[in-house]
């Protein structure tokens, strides 16, 4: 595949690195021609220097050819109206813009323009580390609406099948982590001691969930 960014910091000289190593061929924009000491020296793909919404800079990236664009400049609204040109203009179906107002992010997703909303990522990311006690996200899509959360459970629950805990808790397991290793379980898969299970829900519902698997209640209780 063929795909543009724009935006040549931390981030967007990181994707270009990591989709270069995967075999697609990479263009890369920024309005500054000192963002590109970023990449490294073996970097093939394309340096463009400009705006990510100017149509003719765009072009000279290859947007026409391209399968996707990204978004990873330092401002919302400049990474709103590339991915907004991209999509509209010349009909890149797959793109995703960073937006750092979560607010922005929520109302930009319901535009259909998939975001990555960086703030609020970040501090669920801290919550997870501050209060390991509770079920802080992992994932938040972008309306707030529904996580990625991992459980606290009670260790009673050992050697209860997944579908055991889900009826109980009224959600979804959508993976266990065991010895380090990511498994999607089925209805049978027996929870093993030292598992770390990750559920999905709705936000609203997850202290509920929560509160569900901290203890272990005997049948009939």
């Amino acid at each position: 595949m063929h795909i543009v960014i724009m935006g040549c910091g931390r981030v967007g000289s990181k994707l270009a690195h990591i989709l270069e190593d995967k075999g697609h061929s990479v263009a890369i924009i920024d309005q500054s021609p000192e963002s590109f000491r970023r990449l490294r020296g073996g970097f093939k793909g394309r340096r463009i220097t400009g705006f990510g919404f100017d149509r003719d800079v765009l072009v000279e990236a290859g947007i026409e050819r391209a399968s996707a664009f990204v978004a990873v400049s330092s401002g919302d609204n400049s990474n709103v109206i590339s991915a907004r040109v991209a999509r509209e203009t010349f009909g890149i179906e797959n793109v995703v813009a960073r937006i750092y107002d979560p607010r922005r992010a929520e109302v930009y997703q319901r535009l259909g323009i998939p975001t990555v909303a960086t703030v609020r990522w970040t501090a669920d990311q801290m919550l997870r580390r501050l209060l390991p006690e509770g079920a802080e996200p992992l994932w938040r899509d972008p309306t707030g609406q529904v996580v990625l959360a991992e459980l606290q459970i009670d260790a009673a629950w050992v050697g209860e099948k997944v579908a055991t805990l889900e009826e109980a808790a009224r959600t979804r397991v959508a993976f266990l982590t065991r010895m380090g290793e990511a498994m999607v379980p089925d209805a049978d898969t027996v929870i093993q001691d030292g598992d770390v299970v990750h559920a999905m829900a709705h936000a609203r519902d997850m202290e509920r969930v929560q509160d569900a698997v901290s203890h272990r209640m005997e049948r009939g209780e």
